[in-house]
């Protein structure tokens, strides 16, 4: 095999890998890259169809490459909505993702809701839908731990919008916590892969902490 060879097969591969993303910004970016690999494979060996197929498959990667970072720090690309506990599209959501939030927050299944993804009333207790538009981005449930604190029991984001914000425009824009009253938000102890620090919250112990105003 000749090395140019070797760039279509990686090229190929790229792109492949690439539709298999669910983060997607991560996909655009994979999908650009491999596109302008195709790109200079196919112009060495002289295809020049798919190089005109690739430019252009390059240039649309761009273009929503180029608008997702743009609504990244958006504030209005997002929504909170509270629902009830007892909301039958809320246990819908945590049964559908039940796999991943008892993997990134181990004591939620148990402690806050049943195995069917139904979670406990209690007056002191908020849960939040974070939407982009009609789609659910993610779900935020905290607790009034008195003293001014917001004890958040679950703050989970599908897998497609990891790449972006939307914890930064509920941690810091959105007014959630402040508006009841909240002089602080402080996170569960011993999650799984934390991504607060880059949002400001200050470790303490092992959780994590946030002044709100």
């Amino acid at each position: 095999m000749s090395w140019i060879d070797a760039v279509g097969w990686a090229g190929s591969a790229l792109l492949i890998f690439s539709l298999l993303q669910a983060r997607v910004l991560r996909l655009r970016i994979l999908n650009l890259v491999a596109c302008l690999v195709l790109v200079f494979f196919n112009a060495v060996i002289e295809v020049w169809p798919m190089v005109a197929m690739n430019i252009v498959l390059a240039g649309i990667n761009i273009f929503f490459i180029t608008k997702l970072l743009r609504e990244r720090h958006d504030e209005d690309a997002y929504a909170v909505v509270e629902v009830d506990e007892g909301d039958a599209y809320l246990e819908h959501f945590v049964r559908t993702h039940e796999g991943e939030i008892g993997h990134f927050f181990p004591h939620f299944f148990g402690e806050v809701a049943s195995a069917e993804g139904r979670i406990g009333a209690r007056e002191d207790r908020f849960t939040y839908l974070v939407l982009q538009g009609d789609e659910t981005v993610g779900v935020v449930v905290v607790r009034d731990a008195g003293d001014g604190v917001a004890q958040i029991e679950l703050d989970y984001v599908t897998p497609k919008y990891r790449d972006f914000t939307p914890g930064e425009f509920v941690y810091r824009r959105s007014g959630l916590f402040t508006d009841r009253g909240f002089t602080s938000v402080r996170t569960p102890p011993d999650m799984v892969a934390p991504y607060y620090e880059r949002l400001g919250f200050a470790r303490e112990g092992t959780s994590w902490r946030l002044e709100v105003h």
